[in-house]
């Protein structure tokens, strides 16, 4: 294991994919539920809030979720902050 925890990428490094944990639980959490009526909120309940792209994300069960290539591009501009090492996870799931 390495003992680096912030690991900054090069351009040439930097992921084209999104991990998507929900397949991988046991179980998958709840879904949102619509505010009025108290059901599982659908896509076209989320649509007034989200953009279309982040709603497909956010309800895909795809184990890895492409990055779209705008945001690709913002990344190799500049990236808000670091990658951090969840070491603490880690050691909680014994990986």
């Amino acid at each position: 294991m390495s003992d680096y925890t912030k690991i900054l990428l090069a351009e040439d490094e930097m992921p084209t994919r999104w991990y998507n944990i929900i397949p991988d639980l046991p179980e998958p959490p709840p879904p949102p539920l619509h505010p009025e009526t108290r059901e599982p909120a659908t896509a076209d309940d989320l649509a007034p809030l989200f953009p279309k792209a982040l709603i497909e994300q956010e309800m895909t069960a795809e184990r890895y979720i492409d990055i779209p290539e705008e945001v690709q591009d913002v990344y190799k501009l500049w990236r808000p902050s670091p990658l951090f090492r969840a070491r603490r996870l880690e050691r909680m799931l014994d990986t």
